[in-house]
């Protein structure tokens, strides 16, 4: 046990004093997020017993993740990383205790889940683009991968703690307790975000046109071969990736003819996938090999959802989203080390604000997709297309493998001492 302790320890990320305050104080606080989500898509599917509503609640939470992004990403090039993100804190714990107080008193309705669900999002859509553009605040370019991965670590074991705590609770205590648990979980975060010491970096000058710099920001991304192709996978398998989870009461219930607890463990398992994926990466110092990675596991994702969405058997199902969980963390980290690593410092915040929209900004559309093909045609059928999807992306991306290999050969190269 000490010589895990140590191992763990040892990673490069938790040299840096900020990353372990980040680290400490972000953790609990992921945790209180899924309980929360996991709560609400419940709380739906059991107000409307609808697909079509589940696809069009994650629809509306999702959306201003990806009208917001660019924005937060011109705030993350402009500001203080670190004090709009104790703004966000404070705006996150002010509607986590509405809809603490709300539910509690028998009055969360399907209109007030929706209305809660989309300033939830306008949260995430501010928040997200600055938190990866905040990690480059807090540690040294050698320890930037560890951290990246780590980072993915702990969202992923919020991912596999939050939903399972989540579904035995409401099971037993009702939602309004997942939400009250949320409400706590922002007060580390905050804590820890005020005792850091974070050297102030040089900012561009705010007498330039937002607009401009958005413009500016994306014809960077697009001119840039390697930025634009993982963008556009990342886009393209996130569409499915980001918004299977919306689909999951149905499964737990209809297929698996299970309740709260099923649906918990099921988001539990693509959970314990993603843990397994980021804990291998957080030991990498180097960014060789990424680019082989990124190109197979879009292939690895949409195999999972076959045979997940043709078993009627639990262990099986868990089984198949423990690989969607690795094989999806894998692409989203590793696609994040190399765009860290290849971009310009002073675009960092916009192109991954770029980042957030192909990553978390497609599941608005991809919720709503999957709900309305859901209700037609059946949810295994509507992630059987979302399997084949995945496929034909990774097929298209290995066209630009050596682009992408050539990058990284030379940012490494640059990185080196003369």
């Amino acid at each position: 046990m000490s010589l895990l302790h140590r191992s763990w320890f040892n990673l490069p990320a938790f040299q840096s004093r900020n990353y372990q305050l980040y680290f400490a104080g972000q953790s609990l606080s992921m945790i209180g997020n899924f309980m929360t989500q996991v709560a609400i898509l419940w709380l739906i599917y059991r107000l409307t017993n609808s697909a079509q509503l589940l696809g069009l609640a994650g629809f509306l939470g999702q959306l201003p993740v990806f009208l917001l992004a660019p924005v937060s990403g011109i705030l993350a090039d402009r500001y203080s990383r670190r004090r709009l993100m104790l703004l966000l804190q404070i705006f996150g714990i002010t509607v986590s205790i509405g809809l603490t107080v709300l539910t509690f008193l028998g009055w969360a309705n399907l209109w007030i889940l929706l209305v809660l669900s989309v300033l939830g999002g306008v949260l995430k859509g501010l928040d997200v683009p600055i938190r990866h553009a905040f990690v480059s605040d807090i540690v040294s370019p050698a320890e930037m991968s560890s951290a990246i991965s780590l980072n993915y670590a702990f969202l992923n074991s919020a991912r596999l703690i939050g939903p399972a705590i989540g579904g035995i609770l409401i099971a037993r205590m009702g939602a309004a307790s997942c939400f009250l648990f949320d409400s706590v979980s922002y007060v580390p975060a905050i804590l820890a975000l005020s005792a850091m010491q974070i050297t102030v970096k040089p900012k561009e000058p705010q007498a330039n046109h937002p607009l401009k710099k958005l413009t500016e920001g994306f014809q960077y991304a697009y001119s840039v071969l390697p930025i634009r192709i993982l963008l556009v996978l990342l886009a393209s398998v996130s569409l499915i990736n980001m918004s299977y989870a919306t689909l999951l009461p149905v499964f737990a219930v209809e297929t698996l003819a299970g309740g709260a607890e099923t649906l918990g463990f099921l988001t539990a398992s693509a959970a314990s996938g993603s843990v397994i994926a980021c804990l291998y990466l957080s030991f990498r110092r180097r960014s060789t090999g990424l680019d082989k990675l990124i190109a197979a596991c879009p292939l690895t994702v949409g195999l999972g959802f076959v045979v997940f969405s043709f078993s009627h058997v639990f262990w099986i199902s868990a089984l198949a989203l423990i690989v969607v969980g690795c094989g999806s963390t894998f692409q989203v980290a590793a696609s994040n080390t190399v765009l860290q690593s290849i971009v310009e410092e002073n675009k960092r915040g916009r192109v991954m604000s770029f980042y957030t929209m192909c990553f978390m900004g497609m599941a608005p559309f991809g919720n709503l997709l999957l709900g309305s093909l859901a209700q037609q045609i059946g949810a295994p059928n509507t992630l059987i297309l979302g399997g084949g999807l995945c496929v034909l992306a990774s097929c298209w991306f290995a066209q630009y493998l050596s682009v992408l290999t050539k990058a990284i050969q030379t940012e490494e190269l640059s990185d080196q001492p003369v």
